[in-house]
């Protein structure tokens, strides 16, 4: 199994591309198939299924499958877990990821925050 920085990596890859963010934004309101999505994003479908495929691969995306139809969307557990690794990072009593204690500006000068 992936540790949580390759799985984080392969999320920021895949929102690294517009298209994908594109993506990523439709499907924050609902479910969408894929002929939906194509309408919209002015791609070819070999274009949207190769974005697909990224986006479902580091786990952004859910499939289900009705007939013919492809339906995607947001997985909010993978996302859950992407914030609460920003969350994580972001100041938790100033103390370093690498294990050491801030010097920023902020730390070494509480009182002019």
């Amino acid at each position: 199994m992936a540790d949580q920085y390759t799985e984080n990596g392969a999320i920021f890859k895949a929102l690294a591309d517009p298209n994908r963010l594109r993506v990523f934004e439709l499907l924050s309101c609902c479910e969408l198939c894929a002929c939906d999505m194509l309408e919209t994003l002015n791609i070819t479908q070999p274009t949207l299924s190769h974005h697909m495929k990224i986006l479902c691969g580091c786990g952004l995306v859910r499939t289900r499958k009705e007939g013919k139809c492809i339906f995607y969307s947001l997985n909010a557990t993978t996302i859950q877990q992407f914030l609460a690794f920003f969350k994580g990072i972001i100041v938790k009593d100033c103390d370093c990821i690498l294990g050491g204690t801030c010097t920023c500006e902020h730390c070494a000068n509480p009182a002019k925050s």
